[in-house]
Protein backbone atom coordinates (compact mmCIF):
# COMPACT_ATOMS: atom_id res chain seq x y z
CA UNK A 1 0.00 0.00 0.00
CA UNK A 2 1.46 3.33 -1.09
CA UNK A 3 0.50 6.97 -0.53
CA UNK A 4 0.23 8.68 -3.92
CA UNK A 5 -0.79 12.10 -2.63
CA UNK A 6 -2.28 14.02 0.26
CA UNK A 7 -3.63 17.34 1.46
CA UNK A 8 -5.07 19.15 4.46
CA UNK A 9 -6.77 22.35 5.54
CA UNK A 10 -5.48 25.22 7.67
CA UNK A 11 -6.28 24.22 11.27
CA UNK A 12 -6.48 27.84 12.46
CA UNK A 13 -9.74 28.46 10.61
CA UNK A 14 -13.22 28.74 12.12
CA UNK A 15 -15.63 27.18 9.62
CA UNK A 16 -18.78 28.48 11.30
CA UNK A 17 -17.50 32.05 10.98
CA UNK A 18 -16.84 31.36 7.28
CA UNK A 19 -20.42 30.12 6.88
CA UNK A 20 -19.14 26.63 6.04
CA UNK A 21 -19.77 23.13 7.37
CA UNK A 22 -18.09 19.72 7.56
CA UNK A 23 -19.20 19.17 3.95
CA UNK A 24 -16.78 21.92 2.83
CA UNK A 25 -13.93 20.45 4.91
CA UNK A 26 -14.31 17.00 3.33
CA UNK A 27 -14.53 18.45 -0.19
CA UNK A 28 -11.53 20.79 0.27
CA UNK A 29 -9.17 18.18 1.74
CA UNK A 30 -10.27 15.50 -0.74
CA UNK A 31 -9.67 17.79 -3.73
CA UNK A 32 -6.20 18.69 -2.45
CA UNK A 33 -5.21 15.02 -2.11
CA UNK A 34 -6.45 14.12 -5.60
CA UNK A 35 -4.65 17.15 -7.10
CA UNK A 36 -1.47 16.20 -5.26
CA UNK A 37 -1.72 12.59 -6.50
CA UNK A 38 -1.99 13.90 -10.10
CA UNK A 39 -4.57 11.33 -11.13
CA UNK A 40 -7.98 11.54 -12.75
CA UNK A 41 -10.67 11.40 -10.02
CA UNK A 42 -12.36 8.70 -12.08
CA UNK A 43 -9.52 6.33 -11.11
CA UNK A 44 -10.67 6.32 -7.46
CA UNK A 45 -12.64 3.17 -6.69
CA UNK A 46 -13.72 3.66 -3.04
CA UNK A 47 -13.68 6.22 -0.24
CA UNK A 48 -13.41 6.21 3.57
CA UNK A 49 -14.24 9.08 5.92
CA UNK A 50 -12.83 9.19 9.45
CA UNK A 51 -14.99 11.25 11.83
CA UNK A 52 -15.78 11.07 15.52
CA UNK A 53 -18.95 12.99 16.30
CA UNK A 54 -20.34 15.14 13.49
CA UNK A 55 -23.81 13.98 14.52
CA UNK A 56 -23.56 15.99 17.75
CA UNK A 57 -21.11 18.71 16.69
CA UNK A 58 -22.88 19.58 13.41
CA UNK A 59 -26.14 17.53 13.29
CA UNK A 60 -24.76 15.83 10.18
CA UNK A 61 -23.93 12.17 9.55
CA UNK A 62 -23.89 10.03 6.34
CA UNK A 63 -20.52 11.68 5.70
CA UNK A 64 -19.51 9.27 2.94
CA UNK A 65 -22.15 10.97 0.79
CA UNK A 66 -19.93 14.09 0.62
CA UNK A 67 -17.23 12.15 -1.27
CA UNK A 68 -19.18 12.36 -4.59
CA UNK A 69 -19.34 16.15 -4.10
CA UNK A 70 -15.52 16.31 -4.36
CA UNK A 71 -15.84 15.44 -8.05
CA UNK A 72 -18.79 14.14 -10.13
CA UNK A 73 -16.62 11.18 -11.21
CA UNK A 74 -16.80 9.88 -7.61
CA UNK A 75 -20.59 9.64 -7.80
CA UNK A 76 -21.64 6.05 -7.15
CA UNK A 77 -18.44 4.65 -5.60
CA UNK A 78 -18.72 2.77 -2.28
CA UNK A 79 -17.87 4.83 0.80
CA UNK A 80 -17.68 4.11 4.51
CA UNK A 81 -17.44 6.15 7.72
CA UNK A 82 -15.16 4.95 10.55
CA UNK A 83 -15.54 6.00 14.18
CA UNK A 84 -13.33 5.24 17.18
CA UNK A 85 -13.16 8.59 18.97
CA UNK A 86 -9.81 10.31 18.36
CA UNK A 87 -8.55 7.24 16.45
CA UNK A 88 -11.30 7.59 13.81
CA UNK A 89 -8.81 8.96 11.25
CA UNK A 90 -6.26 6.16 11.61
CA UNK A 91 -9.07 3.60 11.27
CA UNK A 92 -10.13 5.15 7.95
CA UNK A 93 -6.52 4.88 6.71
CA UNK A 94 -6.38 1.28 7.94
CA UNK A 95 -9.71 0.47 6.26
CA UNK A 96 -8.45 1.87 2.94
CA UNK A 97 -5.15 0.01 3.28
CA UNK A 98 -6.88 -3.29 4.08
CA UNK A 99 -9.18 -2.88 1.05
CA UNK A 100 -6.07 -2.58 -1.10
CA UNK A 101 -4.22 -5.43 0.66
CA UNK A 102 -7.29 -7.63 0.19
CA UNK A 103 -7.29 -6.93 -3.54
CA UNK A 104 -10.74 -5.29 -3.54
CA UNK A 105 -9.54 -1.91 -4.85
CA UNK A 106 -6.37 -0.34 -6.23
CA UNK A 107 -7.11 3.34 -5.51
CA UNK A 108 -8.83 4.56 -2.33
CA UNK A 109 -9.47 8.13 -1.14
CA UNK A 110 -9.31 8.57 2.64
CA UNK A 111 -10.54 11.75 4.32
CA UNK A 112 -10.57 12.59 8.04
CA UNK A 113 -12.58 15.61 9.21
CA UNK A 114 -14.07 17.30 12.27
CA UNK A 115 -15.83 20.63 12.82
CA UNK A 116 -15.80 21.40 16.55
CA UNK A 117 -16.12 25.20 16.77
CA UNK A 118 -19.90 24.95 16.64
CA UNK A 119 -20.73 25.32 20.34
CA UNK A 120 -19.44 26.50 23.73
CA UNK A 121 -16.39 24.79 25.23
CA UNK A 122 -18.59 23.30 27.98
CA UNK A 123 -21.05 21.79 25.48
CA UNK A 124 -18.17 20.72 23.23
CA UNK A 125 -16.45 18.93 26.09
CA UNK A 126 -19.68 17.04 26.80
CA UNK A 127 -19.79 15.91 23.15
CA UNK A 128 -16.15 14.78 23.45
CA UNK A 129 -17.18 12.85 26.57
CA UNK A 130 -18.84 10.30 24.29
CA UNK A 131 -15.30 8.97 23.70
CA UNK A 132 -15.14 7.94 27.38
CA UNK A 133 -17.39 5.53 29.31
CA UNK A 134 -19.94 8.37 29.43
CA UNK A 135 -22.65 6.98 31.69
CA UNK A 136 -20.17 5.63 34.24
CA UNK A 137 -17.38 8.23 34.08
CA UNK A 138 -19.44 11.42 33.70
CA UNK A 139 -20.88 11.15 37.27
CA UNK A 140 -17.32 10.63 38.58
CA UNK A 141 -15.41 13.22 36.52
CA UNK A 142 -18.15 15.78 35.79
CA UNK A 143 -17.70 18.54 33.21
CA UNK A 144 -14.56 18.65 31.05
CA UNK A 145 -14.13 14.91 31.42
CA UNK A 146 -11.13 14.46 29.13
CA UNK A 147 -8.76 16.94 30.76
CA UNK A 148 -9.71 15.30 34.07
CA UNK A 149 -9.21 11.76 32.76
CA UNK A 150 -5.75 12.66 31.45
CA UNK A 151 -5.01 14.69 34.56
CA UNK A 152 -5.65 11.42 36.41
CA UNK A 153 -3.26 9.54 34.06
CA UNK A 154 -0.65 12.27 34.63
CA UNK A 155 -1.03 12.00 38.41
CA UNK A 156 -0.69 8.18 38.29
CA UNK A 157 2.47 8.62 36.18
CA UNK A 158 3.92 11.25 38.52
CA UNK A 159 3.17 9.13 41.60
CA UNK A 160 4.77 6.04 40.04
CA UNK A 161 7.86 7.56 38.39
CA UNK A 162 8.47 10.84 40.20
CA UNK A 163 7.98 13.12 37.19
CA UNK A 164 6.98 16.76 37.65
CA UNK A 165 4.68 19.34 36.06
CA UNK A 166 7.79 21.04 34.66
CA UNK A 167 8.68 17.77 32.90
CA UNK A 168 5.29 17.76 31.15
CA UNK A 169 5.93 21.36 30.05
CA UNK A 170 8.87 20.14 27.92
CA UNK A 171 6.38 18.47 25.55
CA UNK A 172 4.22 21.60 25.25
CA UNK A 173 7.25 23.86 24.68
CA UNK A 174 8.65 21.54 21.99
CA UNK A 175 5.37 21.19 20.11
CA UNK A 176 4.66 24.93 20.13
CA UNK A 177 8.20 25.52 18.83
CA UNK A 178 7.63 22.97 16.04
CA UNK A 179 4.28 24.60 15.12
CA UNK A 180 6.11 27.83 14.29
CA UNK A 181 7.65 25.94 11.34
CA UNK A 182 4.23 24.75 10.11
CA UNK A 183 2.28 27.30 8.01
CA UNK A 184 -1.01 25.42 8.57
CA UNK A 185 -0.73 24.91 12.37
CA UNK A 186 -3.42 26.31 14.63
CA UNK A 187 -0.90 27.80 17.10
CA UNK A 188 1.75 28.86 14.55
CA UNK A 189 1.64 32.48 15.75
CA UNK A 190 1.70 31.67 19.48
CA UNK A 191 4.79 32.09 21.63
CA UNK A 192 5.19 29.64 24.48
CA UNK A 193 8.33 29.80 26.57
CA UNK A 194 9.40 26.84 28.69
CA UNK A 195 9.04 29.10 31.72
CA UNK A 196 5.42 29.95 30.87
CA UNK A 197 4.60 26.29 30.09
CA UNK A 198 6.02 25.20 33.46
CA UNK A 199 4.00 27.46 35.75
CA UNK A 200 0.37 28.13 36.53
CA UNK A 201 -0.43 31.77 35.70
CA UNK A 202 -3.26 34.01 34.48
CA UNK A 203 -2.06 33.30 30.94
CA UNK A 204 -1.73 29.57 31.61
CA UNK A 205 -4.30 28.51 34.23
CA UNK A 206 -4.63 25.05 35.71
CA UNK A 207 -7.30 22.96 33.95
CA UNK A 208 -7.16 19.53 35.61
CA UNK A 209 -4.14 19.35 37.93
CA UNK A 210 -1.38 18.65 37.07
CA UNK A 211 -2.44 19.78 33.56
CA UNK A 212 -2.48 23.44 32.53
CA UNK A 213 -3.97 25.03 29.39
CA UNK A 214 -0.64 24.66 27.56
CA UNK A 215 -0.69 20.90 28.26
CA UNK A 216 -3.96 20.50 26.31
CA UNK A 217 -4.81 20.24 22.61
CA UNK A 218 -7.14 22.87 21.21
CA UNK A 219 -10.69 22.82 19.88
CA UNK A 220 -10.10 22.67 16.12
CA UNK A 221 -11.85 22.62 12.75
CA UNK A 222 -9.98 20.77 10.04
CA UNK A 223 -9.60 17.93 7.56
CA UNK A 224 -6.80 15.88 6.01
CA UNK A 225 -6.81 13.41 3.13
CA UNK A 226 -4.59 10.84 1.42
CA UNK A 227 -4.85 8.78 -1.77
CA UNK A 228 -3.81 5.17 -1.12
CA UNK A 229 -2.88 2.91 -4.03
CA UNK A 230 -1.57 -0.58 -4.74
CA UNK A 231 1.92 -1.29 -6.10
CA UNK A 232 0.22 -2.81 -9.15
CA UNK A 233 -1.50 0.52 -9.84
CA UNK A 234 1.78 2.45 -9.52
CA UNK A 235 3.36 0.09 -12.06
CA UNK A 236 0.39 0.54 -14.39
CA UNK A 237 0.65 4.34 -14.40
CA UNK A 238 4.46 4.29 -14.52
CA UNK A 239 5.18 5.98 -11.19
CA UNK A 240 8.39 5.25 -9.29
CA UNK A 241 7.66 3.31 -6.08
CA UNK A 242 10.88 4.64 -4.55
CA UNK A 243 9.57 8.18 -4.68
CA UNK A 244 6.60 7.70 -2.37
CA UNK A 245 5.74 6.29 1.06
CA UNK A 246 4.73 2.67 1.66
CA UNK A 247 2.91 1.07 4.59
CA UNK A 248 5.40 -1.39 6.13
CA UNK A 249 3.41 -2.55 9.14
CA UNK A 250 0.44 -1.80 11.39
CA UNK A 251 -1.12 -2.80 14.68
CA UNK A 252 -4.61 -2.07 16.00
CA UNK A 253 -5.92 -2.94 19.47
CA UNK A 254 -8.94 -2.10 21.63
CA UNK A 255 -8.84 -1.88 25.43
CA UNK A 256 -11.75 -1.58 27.88
CA UNK A 257 -13.59 1.74 27.64
CA UNK A 258 -13.31 2.92 31.26
CA UNK A 259 -9.96 4.29 32.46
CA UNK A 260 -10.10 2.40 35.77
CA UNK A 261 -10.22 -0.92 33.88
CA UNK A 262 -6.90 -0.13 32.15
CA UNK A 263 -3.38 -0.63 33.48
CA UNK A 264 -2.37 3.06 33.47
CA UNK A 265 0.29 4.30 32.91
CA UNK A 266 1.67 1.12 31.24
CA UNK A 267 -1.22 0.58 28.81
CA UNK A 268 -0.14 -2.92 27.78
CA UNK A 269 -3.01 -3.28 25.27
CA UNK A 270 -1.80 -0.18 23.38
CA UNK A 271 1.73 -1.63 23.49
CA UNK A 272 0.50 -4.68 21.59
CA UNK A 273 -0.52 -2.41 18.68
CA UNK A 274 3.04 -1.05 18.50
CA UNK A 275 4.57 -4.53 18.77
CA UNK A 276 2.36 -5.77 15.91
CA UNK A 277 3.33 -2.83 13.69
CA UNK A 278 7.07 -3.27 14.28
CA UNK A 279 6.78 -7.06 13.93
CA UNK A 280 5.01 -6.78 10.57
CA UNK A 281 7.57 -4.24 9.34
CA UNK A 282 10.45 -6.32 10.77
CA UNK A 283 11.86 -3.12 12.29
CA UNK A 284 12.64 -1.77 15.76
CA UNK A 285 11.66 1.57 17.36
CA UNK A 286 15.24 2.83 16.98
CA UNK A 287 15.02 2.24 13.20
CA UNK A 288 12.62 5.19 12.91
CA UNK A 289 13.83 8.63 11.83
CA UNK A 290 10.67 10.42 12.97
CA UNK A 291 7.22 9.94 14.48
CA UNK A 292 3.80 11.52 14.78
CA UNK A 293 2.28 10.49 18.10
CA UNK A 294 -1.00 11.32 19.79
CA UNK A 295 -0.48 14.22 22.23
CA UNK A 296 -4.05 15.23 23.08
CA UNK A 297 -2.36 16.21 26.36
CA UNK A 298 1.35 16.51 27.18
CA UNK A 299 1.25 13.38 29.35
CA UNK A 300 -0.09 11.37 26.39
CA UNK A 301 3.07 12.02 24.35
CA UNK A 302 5.29 10.90 27.24
CA UNK A 303 3.21 7.74 27.75
CA UNK A 304 3.29 7.17 23.96
CA UNK A 305 7.11 7.19 23.93
CA UNK A 306 6.98 4.25 26.35
CA UNK A 307 4.10 2.44 24.61
CA UNK A 308 6.01 2.63 21.31
CA UNK A 309 9.33 1.45 22.75
CA UNK A 310 11.14 4.74 22.14
CA UNK A 311 11.77 4.90 25.90
CA UNK A 312 11.64 2.38 28.74
CA UNK A 313 8.85 2.57 31.31
CA UNK A 314 9.26 5.70 33.41
CA UNK A 315 11.94 7.11 31.06
CA UNK A 316 9.68 9.04 28.66
CA UNK A 317 10.40 12.28 30.50
CA UNK A 318 14.15 11.74 30.16
CA UNK A 319 13.68 11.26 26.40
CA UNK A 320 11.92 14.58 25.85
CA UNK A 321 14.32 16.41 28.20
CA UNK A 322 17.31 15.04 26.27
CA UNK A 323 16.17 16.88 23.13
CA UNK A 324 16.04 13.62 21.13
CA UNK A 325 12.40 14.24 20.10
CA UNK A 326 12.97 17.91 19.20
CA UNK A 327 13.83 18.95 15.64
CA UNK A 328 17.49 20.04 15.34
CA UNK A 329 16.14 23.22 13.69
CA UNK A 330 14.57 24.10 17.06
CA UNK A 331 16.98 22.32 19.39
CA UNK A 332 19.94 24.39 18.24
CA UNK A 333 18.55 27.15 20.44
CA UNK A 334 19.56 24.86 23.33
CA UNK A 335 22.97 23.25 22.97
CA UNK A 336 23.90 19.72 23.94
CA UNK A 337 24.30 16.24 22.46
CA UNK A 338 21.34 13.89 22.21
CA UNK A 339 21.44 10.09 22.72
CA UNK A 340 19.74 9.42 19.36
CA UNK A 341 17.46 11.48 17.14
CA UNK A 342 13.78 10.86 16.53
CA UNK A 343 11.94 14.17 16.06
CA UNK A 344 8.34 13.71 17.23
CA UNK A 345 5.33 15.81 16.16
CA UNK A 346 7.36 18.02 13.84
CA UNK A 347 4.32 20.07 12.80
CA UNK A 348 3.25 20.79 16.38
CA UNK A 349 1.27 17.67 17.21
CA UNK A 350 -2.28 17.86 18.51
CA UNK A 351 -1.25 20.42 21.15
CA UNK A 352 -0.03 23.07 18.69
CA UNK A 353 -0.91 21.98 15.15
CA UNK A 354 -4.47 21.30 16.33
CA UNK A 355 -6.74 18.33 16.97
CA UNK A 356 -9.77 18.16 14.65
CA UNK A 357 -10.61 14.80 16.18
CA UNK A 358 -11.55 12.68 13.15
CA UNK A 359 -8.85 14.29 11.00
CA UNK A 360 -5.90 13.72 13.34
CA UNK A 361 -5.02 10.14 12.34
CA UNK A 362 -5.13 11.06 8.64
CA UNK A 363 -3.13 14.25 9.26
CA UNK A 364 -0.43 12.16 10.96
CA UNK A 365 -0.20 9.89 7.90
CA UNK A 366 -0.09 12.93 5.59
CA UNK A 367 2.82 14.26 7.71
CA UNK A 368 4.58 10.88 7.39
CA UNK A 369 4.14 11.09 3.60
CA UNK A 370 5.51 14.65 3.51
CA UNK A 371 8.56 13.71 5.61
CA UNK A 372 9.31 10.57 3.57
CA UNK A 373 9.05 12.45 0.27
CA UNK A 374 11.05 15.50 1.46
CA UNK A 375 8.07 17.85 1.23
CA UNK A 376 7.99 18.99 4.87
CA UNK A 377 9.68 22.34 4.27
CA UNK A 378 11.16 24.05 7.34
CA UNK A 379 10.33 21.06 9.55
CA UNK A 380 11.93 18.45 7.28
CA UNK A 381 13.78 15.59 9.02
CA UNK A 382 17.02 15.00 7.15
CA UNK A 383 17.09 11.76 5.16
CA UNK A 384 13.90 10.32 6.69
CA UNK A 385 13.39 6.73 5.44
CA UNK A 386 11.33 5.14 8.22
CA UNK A 387 8.47 6.88 10.00
CA UNK A 388 6.03 5.94 12.77
CA UNK A 389 2.46 7.15 13.37
CA UNK A 390 0.47 6.47 16.54
CA UNK A 391 -3.17 7.56 16.84
CA UNK A 392 -5.35 6.62 19.78
CA UNK A 393 -8.95 7.18 20.87
CA UNK A 394 -10.50 7.65 24.29
CA UNK A 395 -8.31 7.19 27.36
CA UNK A 396 -5.93 4.94 25.34
CA UNK A 397 -8.89 2.74 24.37
CA UNK A 398 -8.35 2.30 20.62
CA UNK A 399 -4.71 2.30 19.50
CA UNK A 400 -3.41 2.31 15.93
CA UNK A 401 0.32 2.21 15.19
CA UNK A 402 1.61 2.33 11.61
CA UNK A 403 5.16 2.11 10.24
CA UNK A 404 5.79 3.90 6.94
CA UNK A 405 8.88 3.90 4.76
CA UNK A 406 10.37 4.63 1.39
CA UNK A 407 12.39 2.06 -0.53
Amino acid sequence: VYILGGGRTDFKRNLKKEGKTIRHLIIEAGKKAIDDAKIDPGEIQAGAVGNFNAGQFTKQLQLGAFIPEIDPKLHGIPTMHTEAACASGALSVLLGAQWIMGGFYDVVLVVGAEQQKTMSSLDGSDVLGAAADYHNEKPEYGDFMFPKLFGRIAQIYIDKYGASEADLAQVAWKNYAHAKLNPLAQMRDADLTLDCASQVSDKNPSVAPPLKVSDCSQITDGAASVVLVSGKYLDKIGRDKKKTARLLGFGHTTDYLALDKKDAPTFSTARKAAEKAFGMANLKPRDMQGAEVHDCFSITEIVAYEILGLAESGKGVELVKSGATTLPQVRNQKSGKVPFEIPVNTGGGLIADGHPVGATGVRQVFDAYQQLTSQAGARQIENAKRFLTFNMGGSLTTSVAMVWGRD
